[in-house]
């Protein structure tokens, strides 16, 4: 087994193993260097015609044993026994042993594949066969060094466990850590599922703006960028609700746009600033339509991608098969808090509740924001399984549509699994008189310092004005569902480049 196999960017115990490294990297250069002097240049090489891989080779050895493949890899290891070699390379499927002889591809020609290295990049010519040991294997007659690594991979028993070296050299990370590649598959394909879920349903797909004047549809702190020609502050969307809106307006009835948003906010396992997320507008439905919705998609993405609808996650079970559990929120708090605000009506009846649950500024909440604070504070470490809190106050949902049963609560959900909001919704809010007060009040409190409060948007207001059908509308943030899925512990693992403090700051 090749040595040379030391993970430059890992710590060093010493000034021993420093100057060894060095010099590995400055003999790797060497090799290059000669080989380009030899007209042997890798870098040259423009195409490699790939037509077979390695997990194709071995799930079709019968009908492929005996006959001529072009593949090509990265090695991963590598074994010389005098005359004849033997390399594992990597592919995007996986890894397969290639025989490399001697007499079978030339004496100059193996002087020369001697010495490459490992993280070297080949093409092989070769016929498909089995070794006196079983292992399906290429035995080459021609191997063509595509290109040269002028770095070394981590040592094979140890990999790359830095976990800040794996999110900030993810292209590392990738090569070493086969976990990983399959974790971004499977994020792929559950991607693809939620979309043909919902083009299955005659859901239109739509691009809508990530720069814009008002970052609307949430309340989220911005990320603020200037344009120079218009001299304009910007900033980046932190959702694209009211755009998808404008467009049910328009006379799209189903719309959906999954992408980027940014929240200029804390970062931590479940948070990243820049994540995808999906929202969807559907006319003519309702919150309890977007539930319904919600539980099928995410359950249905599980059973196709995973193959089932029971998942574990980091040592817990949980059951995403429909239907789900629909709890108000007032409910929750009854429940596990033990206030029942169907009894408490005024702000300062929910005022003294506060103080006596110690929540912060308990002077300055209304009772809808009391209700709340109590259910963030103590209610959402109990929804373990997938659960939907409905009818959010007023106070904390601008955008929702009142329920006529009690005008101070709203027709939105929020889905949580494991404890974490997973999706948000609503019976979409389409009263324009409603919504400009609301904004008007949201408005307020930006202007005394809320930097989360939702902004005039004057023209949502117009277009709004112009009607809007009933409408359900409903956002999922897509990472925390495939954290969920994939069982990852962090945002970061499901993300291929998560945001990242410089490493000079």
């Amino acid at each position: 087994m090749s040595t040379d196999q030391t993970n430059t960017q890992q710590p060093q115990t010493g000034p021993a193993e420093e100057a060894n490294l060095t010099e590995v990297l400055r003999v790797r250069r060497e090799k290059l260097a000669k080989l380009q002097e030899m007209g042997r240049n890798p870098f040259v090489i423009e195409k490699w015609d790939v037509k077979d891989y390695s997990g194709d080779i071995k799930e079709n050895f019968d009908s492929m044993e005996g006959k001529s493949v072009v593949a090509a890899g990265r090695i991963m290891a590598k074994r010389q026994m005098g005359k004849a070699s033997f390399i594992d390379i990597q592919d995007k499927q996986g890894r397969i042993q290639c025989y490399v002889r001697q007499d079978a591809i030339g004496d100059e020609e193996y002087d020369i594949f001697i010495t490459y290295d490992i993280g070297d990049i080949v093409g092989i010519i070769g016929e498909v066969f089995r070794t006196k040991h079983g292992e399906i294997s290429i035995k080459t007659q021609k191997v063509v060094l595509l290109s040269k690594s002028l770095q070394v991979l981590p040592e094979k028993f140890h990999g790359l466990k830095d976990q800040d070296i794996r999110y900030r050299q993810r292209y590392v990370d990738l090569i070493v850590n086969p976990e990983v590649r399959n974790t971004f598959y499977l994020r792929s394909k559950m991607i693809k599922e939620i979309k043909n879920f919902l083009e299955d349903r005659d859901y239109l797909e739509v691009d809508t703006p990530i720069l814009t004047t008002i970052a609307g549809g949430a309340n989220a702190r911005p990320f603020v960028t200037h344009h120079n020609t218009l001299d304009l502050d910007m900033k980046l969307r932190i959702s694209n609700e009211l755009y998808l809106k404008r467009l049910i307006v328009g006379g799209f009835d189903r719309v959906y746009e999954m992408g980027k948003m940014f929240r200029n906010e804390g970062m931590s396992p479940k948070h990243n600033p820049e994540f995808t997320s999906m929202e969807l507008y559907q006319a003519y439905a309702d919150f309890d339509d977007m539930m319904e919705l919600t539980e099928n998609l995410i359950s249905t993405v599980a059973q196709k991608v995973l193959g089932t609808m029971k998942i574990d996650y980091q040592g817990k079970q949980f059951d995403l098969t429909p239907p789900w559990r629909r709890l108000k929120m007032e409910d929750a708090v009854k429940e596990w808090v033990g206030e029942d605000f169907t009894q408490i009506n005024t702000d300062e009846e929910a005022r003294a509740i506060a103080k006596k649950h110690h929540l912060e500024d308990a002077d300055k909440l209304t009772r809808g924001l009391v209700i709340n604070s109590l259910f963030e504070a103590y209610c959402e470490e109990h929804l373990m399984q997938p659960t939907f809190i409905t009818h959010h106050p007023v106070d904390v949902s601008p955008l929702a549509k009142r329920d006529p049963e009690d005008p101070r609560r709203t027709k939105r959900f929020e889905a949580f699994i494991n404890t974490w909001e997973v999706a948000n919704a609503f019976s979409e809010l389409n009263d324009p008189i409603d919504q400009k007060q609301r904004f008007i009040e949201q408005q307020a409190q930006l202007d005394s310092g809320d930097d989360e409060a939702h902004p005039m948007d004057e023209d949502f207001v117009n277009a709004l004005e112009v009607g809007l059908p009933p409408t359900g509308g409903l956002g999922i943030g897509i990472d925390r569902v495939i954290i969920l899925l994939t069982n990852s512990p962090s945002i970061r693992d499901i993300i291929l480049f998560p945001t990242m403090k410089p490493i000079d700051r």
